[in-house]
């Protein structure tokens, strides 16, 4: 997966907007961030989950999805490996997240998949 396509896909979902946070692109609902780009370093993502929603994403794609380092990753922020990842896998830790951060009349828009 490319950043084009993490971009597309995060800017894909209900009220979704591109911002900048501490040098990287992220992206918000409600003034909320649900992910970024370009953290750690190029070629990577991060997206916001829960720490038990984190525990399942590693464990069912370690290549794909690690914590990341510190006190966030402890908070469920998590890592995506570019190169490693499948579309589909991303878009549904990228639903999750937005989840996670939307108001939740608006989450509830959203149908599950």
């Amino acid at each position: 997966m490319t950043a084009s396509e993490f971009r597309r896909i995060a800017l894909s979902l209900p009220q979704a907007s591109e911002a900048a946070h501490m040098g990287h692109p992220d992206f918000r609902v409600a003034g909320r961030i649900f992910a970024t780009l370009g953290y750690p370093r190029s070629g990577w993502a991060m997206v916001k989950l829960t720490p038990e929603q984190q525990e399942l994403f590693v464990r069912a794609q370690p290549t794909m999805f690690a914590p990341v380092k510190g006190g966030w990753g402890r908070g469920g922020a998590t890592n995506v490996r570019l190169r490693a990842a499948r579309k589909g896998a991303v878009r549904e830790a990228l639903i999750t997240a937005w989840r996670n951060r939307a108001p939740k009349r608006l989450a509830e828009s959203m149908p599950h998949t």
